[in-house]
């Protein structure tokens, strides 16, 4: 705390950057607002489906850089080196994966979110609300908790403000932009703040890679970053010896590359593939080729992590070592507030020391930018989950206005839940924020994935084997997480009394047994009850995509949320006893509510056009007038809805040449992502280098301990 404030001297050109960064934001918010289609479900959550690649990219990588990765890849850096870098490194590739391989069956089966996915692939509603309440269970643990915590360390360690205060004052102003516009405000904040995060840390590496002196200063001084301050016969405050190794040791390492492979790699397909946060931005571009463009931009713009977070966090430790690489409690205590590590203050702390006047402002709205758009992002998703999954099948007669209301008030209780689970964050996992982040998604996740990939790959799994996969390997996870919470890692100085479970079973070693174990329980569970109807897999599995028959339950009433406007004044009129006539009513009962109360529905996106009512009401009454057929009917709600979206959502056609550019893409960038693990799994330096620069540094801590004892 101490060092912190002492490092606050923000000047009023830092606080000018600030304000001028959230300038942009409300205008951006408000420029969403005014969009004609805000205030319907399909406009709200899914941005009415019309984004191009270069949004829908920056959506996609802004919204899964928040602050939590500055802090958390950082700190991981400072304290581990290199090998939380694979992490990103791997998303290159399932990125991919969810635009060549998820997405064409989500965009084929229509759907809006992927708990409904689920429902319209196995039937009943149990597997999609379970899905929709482990994904909040999720949010709040991984993503909302972790992004209010990091945000707190750099604004307190920059500004000298109250963390409370500060959180509070962000989370309201964050709610507001998404709330405002839906997905949209959400998408294009985020398109805006993936050019500010990109400039900012960019000038953030580049003034770390001066002050420490290049690369190759880098690879020894890191080795050398021993505190001053440290404990005999004990490898506290040491780098390890596979500091520049991105992917270890199968046994003895953090990053084993089997257990990455196996079981890391799968377990993320629940977050790049299966979760709402990122398919909906994807969902929401106008087409499959637009969509694939996205995950193509997000993916080569994931390599920048590795140089402008994890290798910054390194940097930090070896020009603040005494302060970052801290080990004794009560320093640790003194310098970041936190007794376990200080490796998470490593990135503001890089920040305050190397950047001049100006310029700290410039990055301090970088980690708002992070901060908020991760933020926002989560509160979009979580909204529509519970929304849409969860409320809609409670009251099933619930309006477009009851719908977008809720989702507001749940964000709130989200809000709430999470500040309260922050304190455990805090003592977890050595104090790396972002290892927690990834430990708690492998006790949670695999199952998940392991469902959905079986979902797309194998048409014989069934509802009984989903449902009794989820549940088993749920089961499984919590009472892991639940061992994990209930014994937290020690010091290094300290005997380690875990359970076997916990201390011997690597946490990607787990996610390897849970994956493959919900999988072989599926697949029994699944042969030995009865399959699915034939016509359940139309539309549904990625080899069945393409189909054009007909499915049993495409008679079945549609959620048309565009339509909901039109018939909202057509019910009133029936309640009211008059006739069918749409415009009459309209005309005759719009009442012109009160400033504020225009105000309040114009922020809450449930405010009224009566006068585009009328004329859609008008076009879709006389065309459905025209027969009173029922199929002719059907087909006709159908038609007005294409016509009021103005395209067809669902549709996987592409010319031969955006196939041609795409996948000749897809190929350099799989190509690029291997090449860098090669590069990153090879030390820049011998083992007998790297032993002699660690222990020399060590011995000269030692000296310094012994001589101020």
């Amino acid at each position: 705390m101490e060092v912190a404030a002492n490092q606050n001297a923000l000047h009023p050109f830092d606080y000018a950057a600030v304000a001028l960064y959230y300038v942009l934001v409300l205008t951006v918010s408000v420029y969403s607002a005014c969009r004609p289609n805000r205030n319907t479900l399909s406009g709200y959550f899914l941005a009415g489906r019309y984004m191009h690649w270069l949004p829908v990219g920056a959506s996609l990588f802004a919204s899964n850089i928040g602050s939590e990765h500055f802090i958390g890849l950082a700190g991981s850096g400072a304290a581990a080196g290199i090998a939380v870098g694979a992490f990103e490194l791997n998303a290159l590739i399932l990125l991919q994966v969810l635009g060549w391989i998820f997405l064409p069956v989500f965009i084929a089966s229509g759907v809006c979110t992927l708990p409904e996915y689920m429902m319209k692939r196995f039937g009943g509603t149990r597997i999609r609300v379970f899905l929709a309440a482990l994904s909040l269970i999720l949010y709040i643990f991984t993503k909302i908790s972790v992004n209010i915590y990091s945000g707190s360390l750099f604004i307190q360690q920059a500004m000298g403000w109250n963390i409370w205060y500060s959180i509070l004052l962000l989370l309201c102003l964050t709610y507001l932009c998404s709330a405002i516009g839906g997905l949209a405000a959400v998408i294009y904040m985020e398109t805006l703040q993936f050019f500010i995060i990109v400039l900012g840390s960019l000038i953030v590496m580049v003034t770390g890679f001066i002050a420490v002196g290049g690369w190759q200063e880098l690879t020894v001084r890191y080795l050398q970053a021993v505190p001053n301050e440290t404990f005999p016969n004990a490898t506290c405050g040491i780098p390890r010896q596979d500091s520049w190794i991105m992917l270890r040791d199968p046994i003895n390492s953090d990053m084993p590359w089997p257990a990455f492979l196996l079981g890391q790699t799968p377990a993320s397909i629940w977050y790049w593939c299966a979760d709402q946060l990122m398919v909906q931005r994807a969902l929401a571009a106008k087409s499959l080729s637009h969509a694939q463009g996205g995950t193509l931009l997000a993916g080569y713009v994931k390599i920048l992590p590795v140089f402008i977070m994890v290798l910054p966090g390194m940097i930090s430790r070896v020009l603040y070592t005494d302060e970052i690489a801290c080990v004794k409690p009560e320093i640790c205590e003194r310098v970041c507030g936190n007794p376990v590590s200080c490796s998470n203050s490593a990135y503001p702390r890089l920040v305050l020391g190397t950047l001049p006047t100006g310029l700290r402002g410039v990055m301090l709205a970088v980690m708002l930018a992070a901060l908020m758009s991760d933020l926002s992002s989560v509160f979009n998703s979580a909204s529509t989950l519970f929304t849409m999954d969860m409320w809609k099948r409670v009251r099933k007669q619930s309006t477009t206005k009851e719908l977008l209301i809720v989702s507001k008030v749940f964000t709130a209780i989200l809000v709430v839940i999470s500040i309260i689970w922050i304190p455990i964050i805090q003592k977890t996992q050595g104090g790396q924020l972002y290892i927690y982040i990834q430990s708690v998604s492998s006790y949670l996740a695999p199952p998940i994935a392991a469902i959905y990939c079986l979902a797309l790959a194998w048409s014989r799994i069934n509802e009984q084997g989903a449902f009794w996969g989820l549940m088993t390997g749920l089961s499984i996870g919590l009472i892991r997480m639940a061992l994990d919470f209930s014994f937290p890692e020690p010091h290094c100085f300290e005997e380690d009394t875990r359970p076997l479970i916990v201390s011997k079973v690597h946490y990607m070693y787990f996610a390897m047994i849970l994956f493959w174990t919900t999988i072989l329980l599926s697949v029994i569970v699944s042969l030995l009850t009865e399959p699915l109807p034939e016509y359940m897999l139309i539309r549904t599995t990625y080899r069945t995509r393409l189909d054009k028959r007909k499915r049993d339950d495409d008679d079945q009433p549609l959620r048309v949320e565009e339509l909901e406007l039109m018939m909202a004044a057509k019910r009133k009129a029936a309640e009211n006893d008059m006739d069918g006539d749409v415009t009459k009513h309209a005309d005759s009962k719009c009442v012109k509510p009160s400033l504020f109360l225009r105000l309040f529905r114009w922020v809450c996106s449930i405010e009224t056009e009566p006068e585009k009512e009328q004329r859609l009401a008008r076009d879709v009454q006389d065309r459905i007038d025209q027969e009173r057929d029922p199929e002719r009917e059907l087909r006709l709600t159908r038609e007005a809805e294409d016509y009021l979206s103005k395209k067809k959502v669902n549709t996987l056609e592409q010319t031969p040449r955006d196939k041609m550019i795409l996948n000749t893409c897809l190929a350099v960038i799989i190509t690029v992502a291997i090449s860098l693990y090669a590069f990153f799994s090879v030390s820049p330096l011998s083992a007998e280098e790297t032993e002699y620069l660690r222990m020399e540094a060590y011995n000269r801590s030692l000296y310094h301990t012994n001589s101020t004892s």
